[in-house]
């Protein structure tokens, strides 16, 4: 009883925490799904994203534009990891090294520090009222509704002509330059708008807790995989709409999983473990539904 009444209580905390880094799962699907280019520059963008967000609050500038500012770093750190690749033959996971390793240098030159503290300072959450920061319910509400929008935009944006473009390089290629499709163009831009929608969750973690850090991106790439390959799990990714709700959904159960974890007396340094361990499972838990596939259809 003890346990699920702990379970219970960590529920409405887990959940926003799942809301928030819903983006930053979003940010990792597109990469490896959409675009096809393995990225893992989620790890440095999402701190990228606070450290912007919270020295422009603390020079006054509106929440708003620092939010926007935000999200145009993490487009640039995307775009960046894009750019190595394809100009510099460099491999898109080291690319993504690369552009993670500096971008720990620039969050410091950025902040002037390890952290920057945003506390008593006007954020997007006092901007729309102050009751949201106060208030796990509306946090919730806040969360959802502006994670409901940006999955609708990514939505329409997939079925129009740039949309078809960037899937079309994704799926072949080779194929996508012989259609006219500028496959280094649609590539930067793939990659940049993953990292700027992790940027963005970076930005709005960063306004809730009070403080920007270099290091609140540690761990963040394993999360967000193992939220991808949970959701795809579940719902599968047959359709673009699977492929969007799938890192939501996962990310969602993923957190409430932690949760459960958390409540049954795990400690929280092994949480890192046991995640790494579960996307490990899970994937095998996957190779061999495929390979049993395989053999009934033989």
């Amino acid at each position: 009883m003890q346990i699920l009444l702990g379970f219970w209580n960590l529920v409405p905390i887990t959940l926003v925490q799942g809301l928030i880094y819903s983006f930053v799962a979003l940010g990792v699907m597109i990469p490896f799904r959409i675009v096809n280019i393995p990225d893992i520059t989620a790890e440095g963008a999402f701190p990228l994203g606070g450290s912007v967000a919270a020295i422009l609050l603390v020079q006054g500038i509106h929440p708003l534009i620092a939010t926007a500012l935000a999200v145009a770093a993490g487009f640039c750190a995307g775009a960046a990891t894009a750019l190595f690749h394809l100009k510099f033959r460099i491999h898109s996971l080291l690319a993504g090294v690369l552009v993670v390793t500096m971008l720990w240098s620039i969050n410091l030159r950025i902040m002037g520090k390890p952290n920057v503290a945003t506390f008593g300072l006007n954020d997007i959450f006092t901007w729309i009222s102050d009751a949201i920061a106060q208030n796990l319910t509306l946090q919730i509400l806040f969360f959802g509704v502006l994670l409901a929008v940006v999955l609708l935009l990514l939505w329409w944006m997939l079925h129009t002509e740039v949309g078809l473009a960037l899937r079309g390089i994704g799926a072949n290629a080779q194929l996508a330059p012989a259609l006219g499709v500028n496959y280094l163009r649609y590539a930067v831009a793939g990659l940049g708008l993953a990292n700027a929608i992790t940027a963005f969750a970076g930005a709005l973690s960063a306004q809730l807790q009070g403080y920007g850090d270099v290091s609140m991106g540690f761990g963040l790439l394993v999360n967000g995989l193992a939220s991808v390959i949970l959701g795809e799990a579940i719902i599968g990714r047959r359709t673009i709409t699977a492929q969007l709700l799938a890192p939501v959904i996962g990310c969602l159960v993923y957190y409430q999983l932690t949760s459960l974890a958390l409540s049954l007396g795990l400690a929280p340094s092994d949480l890192k473990l046991v995640t790494g361990l579960f996307v490990l499972g899970t994937i095998g838990w996957t190779l061999a539904g495929r390979g049993r596939a395989r053999a009934l259809a033989t």
